[in-house]
């Protein structure tokens, strides 16, 4: 191994190992302590809950981390690890986890050394050409040179965006250090890193009761999934930064004009009513309703949506070790994380985005309105592929300089290719909601859905731009232009992967369900995604929500549409001129006992009466042409 760049060491004083030279050890004391426990309870004495908390406890003394003030445990640290493993499950499973699991994980650690020199050996031959301005023309940097990717392990510094690629093997490793709290504690909060080792988990046992109890055994069930057979894969952790100046990435932090001048039509929004993120069956990435800390509760008593996932996913756990907390411009994108509870083997593709907390009436300000839509657009944008999102947008016709980004590309950051497995690789039906969502949202019904909501509701329409983006999109499905890009509004160029999302923001963190909906509506149509399914949990707007979103994409409204609609709202609503719900400020009659499946009915009863018209047309065309001739 050569030696560490100045970012990869920065990792260093986080972790349990020495680095001499070129090379990582174990200090000699605890190498030794670990070599005991993989011989198993004989040879180490480990074989319940509490000899394991005094195990824990010599070997952090034997790494110079019990000393510490900060790095002191309350006693319901050790009384939380008894309680667990000698009361709370079965003595066979514990047998089986202090006679099989634990050796074994020892063992990992002790390979701890060669499996990270490994890995920065690996990140020494990673290389990747940058995307040039056009399909045959590949560069990166300057002239045709091929330029180095950092996917090593690091600190992910704030405001600078990166990726991080580690394989599971070393994930696993990591994760068994954080289980016997080998991480030190002392400089994390100082550089905004959230807490990693596990103590907490087992510390609010007695307090949290059951759903502490059910998290602790994920993580068991993982490492028991590890010791029978190691994933192969790897796991990629990306920093998403959209920077407030001028610099080398091409698109800075959005201003209020960027959304207000936008064409981009809305794309397709699924209300989901049942159901969870985690068990989608499209091709999508999943939203985090995050803390700034990434993990948030998850290795303390919390037990939210955050926290649930990072329970069933626990991988994810592994990029609270090197993320220092999100600011308002930036996201975290993990893709590859398997779930290994409830459903096994199947791997995520997850985007962490912080909401504010408790904003109040606050939220309606233009700065909370525009912090909270950034942030959405920051995750949802796919940021290896902006060169490719500038030829969209300018297609569609935005003024390039309300995105401030150079022509020069070559300026733009490298980015790893994200190694996945098949099952993330392929497309899982994610078109067939586009294509479904055209079928209802053909130009004839438009008309229909207006007077079904009367003549106050098309006061409320905004028409800045639709007839010519309509035009636009009718050639193209048409198939009047055909210039090699994809259709604006059914197929956007980037991927075929949409968004899949919630109530974000909103519950514990008290939003507005109807305003913190449309802003991730607005975030994922800007950045080019195909579709997005919104699951409500079965909260009581559902029905709201899909009369709103269909009559919003029937009548071809534009992301600068619905945004000034939002900020037109917002002021009126500071003003105290309004006191209704966004929906029904727009659509007057969505609460007034407009009754969804009458409303789905009257749309299929006007689709046929049209087709019968259109057939009847063109009957009355065919015998005029014959009696002519």
């Amino acid at each position: 191994m050569t030696g560490l760049s100045d970012d990869e060491s920065s990792i260093l004083p986080f972790i349990p190992l020495i680095l001499r030279g070129n090379s990582f050890y174990w200090p000699p004391r605890p190498l030794d302590a670990l070599k005991a426990l993989s011989s198993g309870p004989g040879s180490s004495l480990v074989d319940s809950g509490e000899t394991l908390f005094d195990f824990i406890v010599d070997i952090r003394h034997e790494l110079g981390l019990q000393n510490e003030v900060d790095e002191r445990w309350p006693k319901s640290v050790g009384k939380g690890y008894a309680l667990f493993f000698d009361d709370l499950i079965p003595r066979a499973d514990s047998r089986k986890w202090f006679g099989e699991t634990v050796p074994s994980l020892a063992n990992l650690m002790l390979r701890f050394p060669v499996i990270l020199e490994n890995h920065y050996k690996e990140n020494s031959t990673h290389y990747r050409v940058c995307e040039g301005n056009s399909a045959d023309e590949k560069y990166s940097g300057e002239g045709n040179q091929r330029s180095h990717v950092d996917t090593s392990l690091r600190i992910l510094h704030s405001q600078r965006p990166g990726i991080v690629i580690l394989s599971q093997e070393l994930i696993a490793v990591l994760l068994a250090c954080a289980l016997f709290c080998l991480f030190p504690k002392a400089q994390r909060w100082r550089h905004e890193l959230p807490v990693i080792n596990f103590d907490g988990l087992f510390a609010c046992i007695s307090r949290a009761g059951e759903s502490q109890e059910n998290k602790i055994k994920c993580i068991m069930h993982y490492f028991e999934r590890v010791c029978n057979g190691m994933p192969s894969g790897v796991v990629s952790f990306e920093r998403k930064v959209l920077p407030f100046k001028d610099n080398s990435f091409p698109i800075v932090y959005p201003k209020a004009s960027f959304w207000s001048e936008s064409r981009i039509p809305l794309c397709p929004f699924k209300v989901m009513e049942t159901g969870t993120i985690e068990d989608h069956e499209k091709e999508a990435l999943e939203v985090d309703f995050a803390n700034a800390y990434l993990g948030g509760g998850a290795l303390s008593k919390g037990c939210v949506q955050e926290e649930i996932r990072f329970m069933i996913n626990p991988e994810l756990i592994a990029g609270m070790l090197f993320f220092p907390a999100m600011q308002d411009n930036e996201a975290i994108e993990i893709v590859g994380a398997e779930r290994f509870s409830k459903y096994e083997g199947r791997e995520t593709k997850m985007v962490a985005i912080d909401a504010l907390c408790y904003p109040g009436e606050g939220q309606f300000r233009y700065q909370k309105l525009i912090r909270e839509v950034n942030k959405a657009f920051c995750g949802f944008l796919d940021h290896t592929e902006i060169h490719g999102y500038f030829k969209f947008i300018n297609k569609v016709g935005i003024d390039t300089e309300q995105h401030e980004w150079r022509g020069n590309y070559d300026r733009a950051r490298c980015k790893s290719e994200i190694v996945g497995t098949v099952a993330m690789q392929q497309n899982v039906g994610g078109n067939n909601l586009v294509a479904e969502e055209d079928e209802e949202c053909s130009g004839s019904d438009k008309n229909s859905i207006s007077n079904r909501f009367s003549q106050q509701i098309e006061i409320a329409e905004p028409s800045v731009l639709r007839d010519e983006i309509s035009n636009e999109i009718a050639q193209r499905r048409l198939g009047g232009e055909n210039d090699g890009a994809q259709d604006l509004c059914l197929h956007p160029p980037l991927n075929n992967i949409g968004i899949a999302t919630g109530n974000w923001g909103c519950g514990a963190f008290g939003g507005d369900v109807e305003l913190k909906s449309m802003l991730q509506w607005l975030a994922a149509s800007q950045a080019s995604r195909p579709f997005v399914l919104y699951f409500t949990f079965e909260h009581t707007f559902s029905e709201r929500l899909i009369v709103f979103t269909e009559w919003i994409r029937c009548h071809g409204w534009t992301v600068g549409e619905l945004w000034g609609m939002l900020m037109e709202y917002s002021s009126q609503r500071l003003e105290g001129n309004v006191y209704a719900c966004f929906f029904e400020w727009v659509l007057p009659r969505i609460n007034r006992g407009v009754n969804l499946e009458q409303y789905k009915s009257s749309l299929q009863s006007n689709r046929t009466s049209k087709k019968n018209e259109k057939r009847a047309t063109k009957n009355y065309a065919q015998e005029e042409d014959g009696s002519s001739q």
